[in-house]
This record gives C-alpha cells, structure tokens and sequence, in this order.
C-alpha cells in the first residue's frame, strides 16, 4: 500500500486552508476549528442550521446531521450565511468567534459516502463524495480483492448493520471512478482510503456492490380496538376489559413477500404469531383482552432475498388493559363524595334528634314538679 494512505489514514479530521473539525469520532464530526493566525475554536451559538451547512459542504461532508450547543437564536450567531455560499469565509459575519475548547461548537456531517440503485439506502453500489464530485467505487488493491473485512467496513461507516455480501464486479456504465483500497477501509474511513492516482481519472465499467444487514425498513406497528372503549396514550393504548383489539404489521413497498411475526406477552400458544406478508401487512387479533395481554407488542419483518434470511424489529408498541387513571380518579372521588354525603346526613340526623330531646326535657321537669306538689 502506498505511503499517502497510512498518512490519511492517521488523520483524525478533515480541514480546508481555513476550517477544519477536530477530536471527533469520524472522518466528518468533531469540534470546529478557523484558522485566524493560528487554529482558533468556533464558539457555541456562533451558526445556524445554514451556516452548518455551509461548514459541511466546505469540508467536502454530507448535509449536518448534529449541531449540539450551536444552534444559534434568531439573528444572534456570528456568520449569517444564506446556504449557497462555498466557504464559511464567504458569510457575513459579526463579532468574535474564538472562545476556549469547552465552549466550541460540535458539528456532526454525513460521511460523503452512499449506497445507490439498491432496494434500500443499505444495499448497491459503492459511490463515494471526493473533492466535491461524487463517483462510483472501485478497488485498487487487485492481489487483496474486495472481501467481506472491506464490506464490514462500509456497512458499519453507514451505520447498515454487518456486512451480508460484497464484491467487486463489472457491468456497471463506463464512467469516472474513485480508486480504493480494500485493506485500507478496514482500519480506515472509506474516504480517507481514496487514491489521488492517474488511474482515478480513466473510465471503468467496474464498481463496488455492497449488501449490509439492515436492508429491510423498519416496519410500523398499530393497534386498533374493534369493540369496546380504548385510550391512545403516549406509550401505547389503553383498552377495558374484554375487548377486541387488532395489532397491524406493516412495512414500506420494497420486497414482495416475507412474513411478520409478531412479539407479544400472550401466553395462548394456540394464537398464530406469524402471518404471511399480504400487500405488505399482516393482521393479528386478539379477544376478551384480559391481564395477560397486558404488555409491549413488537412487530418483526422477515424476508430472504440475495439468498440470505433478513429481519427487521418495529418499536415496541405498549398495551395497557383496564380503566384509565382519569376513570379511576373519577370513581374515587364519587366513593369519597358518597362517604362525605352520608357522614353529613348523619351528623344532621343526630343533630335533629339531639334538638328534639332537649326540648321534651322541660315538659318532663314540669310533670315532675307539678306530681311533687299535688
């Protein structure tokens, strides 16, 4: 390998004459330098989301995914970009920017690296942003080969699971590529392994495919109640008692077939928890809904393609089964209300009688005196 690529390698930030991001945990984040006669640190709210954009663009990164501690308020930040500017320099700006390193701005961009032509953003060929033109892949190591270590790579630097399948193949439209090295990107970013060779300006009909383990999209898990009374809660639902209630599994258009399988608390094994994929969905239903379905339900896709068994997992969706905490409240104060009532009837009725035989008691006294005169 050649010497260039250990060096990139080792570097741990990309820069420009002017910018650069430092101490980050990728190729495309960490915290932003400007050179102002020496490497200074871009203070917290000095950018807004276009600014940020700006700053990406410049670093050769993809869009900003993560600003922390710098989206700036309104009409406050330091460089007030328009969004179509090539350098943070180019920006308006106002008011210092340098600060220490514990106030800096922690900017997060995608890496210039896409998956494209494949069923989802985890799956085809390998197409790679380098100095600011976006070609496909090829592989430069030719004894190595492009191998799973390689794929693994890619599939992780995208945040795609594992690695399923790679290879290197040709049929592709001859255009342009971007020459890598396979034993480059498993100790380094898929960039950083790009070579600035004679051989990256040819044309080829050559390029990466790439198949990573999070291929399918996440399916959509819901829940209906088709009897009965039922509470959408932040969680979950909440159904009464002996309800009827549907669980629904669904998943974006991508692959015909595949099943679902549905996780849920019931203990009935006589309830079939896996269905066919019909038009994309799958529905499973529940009766006289009693305590034991009380519990997460969580809706997995399976599917095999590319001769190899794919899943993908819903958030968990939280049922809830009985009298909301509204209801229970409003029966308690009916209780309480109810017990106020009758200790205030009874308070009335002995006071009533208490006032009736204070007043027979003179009566009593003058029967007495009169029977001890005569």
């Amino acid at each position: 390998m050649c010497v260039s690529y250990w060096l990139r390698a080792v570097m741990s930030h990309v820069s420009t004459d002017s910018v650069r991001l430092v101490s980050g945990s990728g190729l495309c984040s960490g915290s932003v330098q400007i050179w102002d006669q020496s490497w200074t640190w871009l203070c917290e709210e000095a950018l807004d989301l276009l600014g940020a954009e700006v700053l990406c663009r410049e670093l050769g990164c993809g869009a900003p995914s993560i600003l922390q501690g710098a989206v700036s308020p309104l009409g406050v930040q330091t460089f007030y970009c328009e969004g179509h500017e090539s350098a943070l320099r180019d920006c308006p700006r106002s008011g210092s920017w340098n600060c220490s390193s514990g106030a800096a701005v922690n900017l997060t961009c995608s890496e210039p690296l896409r998956l494209v032509g494949g069923a989802s953003r985890c799956a085809g060929p390998v197409e790679v942003k380098h100095r600011g033109e976006w070609r496909r892949g090829a592989n430069y190591d030719l004894w190595v080969g492009w191998d799973l270590g390689a794929t693994a790579a890619v599939c992780r630097e995208l945040d795609c699971g594992s690695a399923v399948s790679g290879e290197e193949r040709g049929g592709f439209p001859e255009s342009r590529v971007w020459i890598i090295s396979s034993d480059c990107v498993k100790k380094s970013t898929v960039t950083e392994c790009v070579t600035h060779s004679s051989s990256s300006s040819s044309s080829s009909s050559r390029g990466l495919d790439v198949v990573c383990s999070d291929l399918l999209n996440r399916p959509i898990i819901s829940l209906s109640v088709l009897d009965g009374a039922s509470e959408a809660l932040p969680q979950g639902v909440r159904v009464m008692p002996g309800s009827k209630f549907r669980v629904k599994c669904s998943v974006e258009p991508q692959f015909p077939g595949g099943s679902f399988q549905l996780l849920s608390p019931t203990v009935n094994l006589t309830q079939n928890h896996t269905l066919p994929a019909v038009n994309h969905s799958a529905h499973f239903l529940f009766s006289d809904t009693g305590p034991a379905h009380k519990g997460n339900y969580t809706c997995v896709y399976l599917l095999q393609v590319f001769d190899h068994a794919f899943s993908s997992q819903s958030h968990a969706l939280q049922l809830y089964v009985g009298d909301s905490d509204s209801h229970l409240i409003f029966r308690v104060l009916v209780v309480l209300l109810s017990i106020v009532t009758i200790v205030l009837l009874l308070f009335y009725c002995c006071k009533v009688r208490a006032r009736g035989g204070a007043r027979e008691t003179p009566e009593v006294e003058l029967e007495l005196d009169v029977f001890s005169s005569s």
